[in-house]
């Protein structure tokens, strides 16, 4: 079985981990602290953020799209909301992967754990948006 997936959903949701990223990095929200807590230059000459953010993008459509593809399958065999299964598939999937992963390399890498705080709960919030937007515009013929 191959998963419904509405892309518009997809394509939303991968456009909302770019406005989550902008607001948290900023410098009057996270973006000063993270920077000090990963030792990144802000200011360093000749820097461009044109393939860092052109990354950002095909990742976060990855992310959103399997996303959509878990909340789809697990909808299917549990039943239930849309919503809440997108909500609770994004948690689960942050949990287990996400959060666990940088939790383990940030401890290898000796980085703070503050910094690992920061980035996960970065993740959190980018997957959550994506699990509500997901959420709310099923595929079609599927609610």
């Amino acid at each position: 079985m191959v998963p419904e997936i509405n892309y518009w959903a997809v394509l939303i949701a991968t456009a909302s981990s770019m406005v989550v990223g902008t607001i948290w990095y900023t410098p009057k929200v996270f973006g000063t602290r993270w920077a000090k807590l990963a030792d990144v230059d802000m200011n360093r000459p000749g820097a461009s953020a044109v393939l860092p953010i052109v990354v950002t993008v095909l990742v976060s459509f990855v992310t959103a799209w399997v996303l959509a593809g878990a909340t789809a399958i697990a909808w299917h065999f549990y039943g239930g909301g849309y919503l809440w299964t997108a909500i609770a598939t994004a948690v689960a999937l942050w949990a287990g992967f996400t959060a666990a992963r940088f939790i383990t390399h940030d401890a290898f890498e000796g980085r703070p754990s503050s910094l690992t705080v920061l980035n996960i709960a970065h993740e959190l919030v980018t997957v959550l948006l994506m699990a509500v937007i997901i959420g709310v515009w099923p595929p079609a013929g599927t609610v």
